[in-house]
């Protein structure tokens, strides 16, 4: 066996279709995506791209975002190989302070980063619940308060703010910029009336507050039966307004209404708010991912 991992600092189209399309085979064997959508929109940027091949053939991928966040692979028919380890060793040489997902923590996983001596250092827990009758109703929010869809152009950088504000300390979501949000409203998922903003009202007490919260919905693909709690953010100002809970509902009536049969979400391990908030309208655990460290890091989240 001849593995060999090649950097490239950009992918090209070649090497962008094949790891692709070996993404899409390493789902359906694993029954979780080894990609998320970070990494994806990743794929056809310059940055830290490694590519194992086994005896000449495509093995396996990793990208290391900048932060140091990694996401790797190996397609099924080169595993028990090394390469796993080879990738993530040229991963871990090329940056120290590198963190791997390992997405749905699978035993696999857990084997190869014991033999790397990696320790767990953030968890990122996947909820879901079934639509049930009554969903589809849009739900009463506090006084002072109403609610409407995300208009492209009027209201991004409002919303923007808003997401910045409530997000300051998460590692991923708080780097939502103008290019990132024009980014995800091309994707084929995107539908602005699935992005509820909440607003206080002009005349209210909470008038000069502007925008207050939104949740963004996703359905992927688009004519899907899952759809997913994208983000919900509250401003940190009017936090104690009893605002987590509608602002919730209103995102699962959105859902109901198109027709999903599931609605799924992610959230930190150790956000104690949001997971009281999500279990009070029945969501429950259906998966983890979890993030290695090969040092000791402060948990994230």
């Amino acid at each position: 066996m001849t593995t060999q991992v090649t950097p490239f600092a950009r992918l090209d189209p070649e090497h962008l279709a094949t790891v692709r399309a070996a993404a899409e085979e390493t789902t359906a064997a694993d029954g979780v995506a080894p990609l998320s959508e970070a990494f994806l929109l990743g794929l056809p940027r310059e940055g830290e791209h490694l590519v194992a091949t086994d005896e000449g053939v495509f093995a396996g991928y990793a990208q290391t975002a900048a932060d140091g966040a990694v996401e790797a692979f190996v397609i099924p028919p080169a595993r028990a190989k090394g390469v796993g380890s080879a990738l993530l060793t040229a991963a871990l040489e090329r940056r120290p302070d590198a963190r791997p997902w390992a997405h749905g923590d699978l035993p696999a996983s857990r084997a190869l980063a014991a033999s790397l001596c990696l320790s767990v250092v953030r968890e990122l827990l996947v909820l879901s619940r079934p639509v049930a009758d009554g969903d589809e109703v849009d739900p009463t929010l506090p006084e002072g308060f109403t609610h409407r869809a995300f208009e492209p152009g009027r209201d991004d950088d409002a919303l923007l703010a808003v997401n910045a504000a409530a997000f300051a300390t998460h590692p991923e979501q708080g780097d939502l910029d103008a290019a990132g949000l024009a980014e995800r409203m091309e994707q084929p998922w995107f539908e602005a009336e699935g992005l509820i903003l909440v607003e206080a009202v002009a005349d209210g007490a909470t008038a000069g507050h502007g925008l207050a919260g939104f949740h963004w919905t996703k359905v992927d693909p688009p004519d899907g039966d899952v759809g997913e709690v994208y983000v919900v953010g509250v401003h940190p100002d009017l936090h104690g307004r009893g605002l987590g809970g509608p602002l919730t509902r209103l995102g699962l009536a959105h859902l109901a209404r198109r027709g999903v049969r599931e609605v799924e979400l992610y959230v930190e391990g150790d956000n104690h708010p949001a997971l009281a908030t999500y279990r009070r309208v029945g969501f429950e655990r259906k998966a983890v991912h979890v993030m290695y460290s090969p040092v000791v890091h402060d948990t994230v989240g």
